[in-house]
This record gives C-alpha cells, sequence and structure tokens, in this order.
C-alpha cells in the first residue's frame, strides 16, 4: 500500500525525456587598455567617401575634396567623440575648436573620429560656431584599433549614465611617422583639458619631422 503511495505521488521519470541544453561559450573579460604615447600608430584606413566626413567652418558645413595626403604629413591630432557623452562630449568639442588655430600655426592638423553620424551634430556646430573635420568611425574600428572601445569591456562598466557602448573621449598627437607622441584618455573628468601639452607634442613632432625632412634633401642632393 505505500508503494503504491509512493509511486503515485512520485511519477516515473524516464531519462530519455531530457533535452540537452546547448553549450555556451565563455568569453573572458577582456578591460579596455588604451594604446599610449611611445607606441606606434596602428594600422586603419580613413575612407575617400563623402559620406564618411563632415566639415564645418565657422557652424556651417563646408564641402571640398578630402584631402589625405595633406592631413596625415603633418603632425594630426586625433580625437575621439561621441555625443552620447553629452555634455563632457560637447566640452571637448569647444576646447578643441578653441586650440584649432594653434594646432594649425604649430604646423599640425587636427581631425575629430566621431561614433555617429547624425543631424544634431550640424546642430552643435551651428550653435557653437565650430570649425572641426569630423570622420565617422560608426562601426567602431578605429575606436577598437586604439583600444578605446571595446564589445568586451562596454563603458557602461566605468561610467554611471551612460547605457550604450561607446568609445572613451581620448585626444592623440601623432607625427607623420606614425610614433603616438602624446595622448590623453580623460576617465574621470576631473582634470582640466591639456591644451599646453597637446600643443608641445604637436611642435616637437613638427620639429622632428623638418629634421627629418632636410636630411632626405641633403641625402636626395
Amino acid at each position: 500500500m505505500l508503494a503504491a503511495l509512493n509511486l503515485s505521488k512520485y511519477p516515473y521519470f524516464d531519462m530519455s525525456e531530457i533535452v540537452p541544453e546547448p553549450d555556451f561559450a565563455f568569453k573572458s573579460y577582456q578591460s579596455v587598455k588604451p594604446i599610449k604615447a611611445g607606441n606606434m600608430l596602428p594600422e586603419f584606413t580613413l575612407q575617400k567617401e563623402n559620406a564618411k566626413w563632415q566639415q564645418f567652418f565657422n557652424g556651417a558645413e563646408i564641402h571640398g575634396p578630402v584631402l589625405l595626403r595633406q592631413l596625415l604629413n603633418k603632425p594630426l591630432v586625433i580625437s575621439f567623440y561621441s555625443n552620447l557623452w553629452q555634455s563632457y562630449g560637447l566640452d571637448l568639442l569647444k576646447q578643441l575648436n578653441n586650440l584649432q588655430h594653434e594646432i594649425k600655426a604649430s604646423g599640425g592638423n587636427l581631425l575629430i573620429i566621431s561614433a555617429e553620424k547624425e543631424k544634431k551634430l550640424e546642430k552643435i556646430a551651428w550653435d557653437n560656431s565650430l570649425s572641426l573635420s569630423f570622420y565617422f568611425d560608426t562601426e567602431k574600428e578605429i575606436a577598437e584599433k586604439f583600444r578605446i572601445y571595446s564589445e568586451h569591456d562596454p563603458i557602461w562598466n566605468r561610467f554611471s549614465g551612460i547605457d550604450i557602448n561607446v568609445p572613451l573621449l581620448a585626444t592623440y598627437v601623432i607625427s607623420p611617422s606614425g610614433l603616438i607622441t602624446y595622448d590623453h584618455i580623460d576617465m574621470d573628468f576631473a582634470e582640466s583639458f591639456p591644451t599646453k601639452d597637446i600643443i608641445s607634442a604637436v611642435q616637437r613632432s613638427e620639429s622632428s619631422n623638418n629634421k627629418i625632412r632636410n636630411i632626405n634633401e641633403a641625402v636626395g642632393r
């Protein structure tokens, strides 16, 4: 009688009814480790397609050919930007806009690499009279090369208030030979923007570039 009761309470279970669950691949955590000054520039391509570029002068959009050789044969200040950084991102653009004339006077060029392309940028440029050139890295390929963006270490792990993974706000100075001579990664927004350090890095890179150019010209003679 007891056996019958037990069978009624705990019905027979057929092992063949077990459905195996698929194995899930384990993804190891890979922390973002931005490249630093002293490293060589990682290989990446700036495409000439017009859709990849947007240029502004005093807030108005301008159109013209993209002269990559002229952009890359001088010290280049590259700054990574995303509108999702909101006021922090806007502050970065304002700082760079104020700095751009000094960068050019020191022999350098400036390029903003944006993680998004959207109409809002035109309004931002107009409202703040920006004279900046933007290249759109919507697939985050360049940001990944600089190791300031990773799918394995999303930005919300480091900063509250951001729920979409975007690149860190980062600024680099790169010599024409491809050497990174300066880096600034904004991790806590507590420091002032390093205007003097950026200009000094551009000037050093330009001085070194001139020496190399003079040596090449002398050898050529």
